[in-house]
């Protein structure tokens, strides 16, 4: 996978992106991260990329030249994959688990991270897809690009070590993730369920499901309300409502 990021302040990417998950990945040569500042594109002698709205309002918008000849830059490096191009913005669709899931398939992200008031209207028609981290403002895009490309890379194959951890995370079942342990078995009187060390894998299997139906029921109930249930999770559920009453 290819990713590019379109922002003012690259140097918020050197760190973060060298790190961890991420950086391994990009040491596998499983990912290409490229970073470019959107300001070098600038056809305004003092390099400017706001300007006032027409009409009046408050604070700057960006213009639309200088992201639109970086993105033309990086269709010209790259003119036989197919993009997705992403723009950070509050009014978009928040973002979420199945949308990390489906940014993983894509052969090439390219994420806009927006700064100032908001943008010149005609970005937009640049764009595929328009995606807020969530209800609330931050001071500009890159923070929430980290996020979803953070998101995005730990799902590619053999990014993570253990393949079946991402399979298994809270939200990509459906379901906020069962408790989990490790030794010790006691520690200061807090002992680790005995279902857990029995071996029998049956059993294992159903507590981890019961018990990933009750955080799920105590914590995030809206989740299981979009949550198909069968026949086994609706007799644990109903259990489970007895024994919180």
């Amino acid at each position: 996978m290819r990713i590019d990021v379109l922002t003012l302040f690259p140097r918020m990417f050197e760190g973060p992106m060298g790190e961890s998950i991420i950086g391994k990945a990009v040491e596998k040569d499983l990912l290409e991260i490229n970073v470019s500042n959107f300001r070098e594109f600038s056809d305004n002698k003092h390099q400017a990329v706001d300007d006032y709205p027409y009409g009046g309002g408050a604070g700057m918008l960006l213009k639309v030249q200088p992201i639109y000849d970086n993105l033309k830059a990086i269709e010209k490096d790259t003119p036989h994959t197919q993009k997705r191009v992403i723009l950070l913005d509050p009014a978009g669709k928040q973002f979420d688990q199945k949308m990390a899931e489906e940014f993983s398939e894509e052969e090439h992200l390219v994420f806009i991270c927006g700064h100032y008031e908001g943008y010149d209207e005609r970005i937009r028609s640049m764009v595929t897809d328009e995606v807020s981290l969530g209800d609330y403002v931050l001071t500009g895009g890159e923070l929430g690009a980290m996020v979803m490309i953070d998101a995005t890379v730990r799902l590619l194959p053999d990014v993570l070590g253990n393949k079946t951890s991402a399979q298994t995370d809270s939200h990509s079942t459906g379901l906020l993730e069962h408790p989990q342990y490790t030794r010790p078995a006691e520690f200061n009187g807090m002992a680790v369920p005995e279902v857990l060390t029995n071996g029998n894998h049956k059993l294992i299997a159903e507590w981890q499901l019961k018990e990933s139906l009750r955080r799920t029921y105590l914590r995030r109930p809206d989740m299981l309300e979009k949550l198909e249930l069968t026949d086994e999770m609706s007799k644990l559920l109903a259990e489970i409502k007895k024994e919180e009453a």
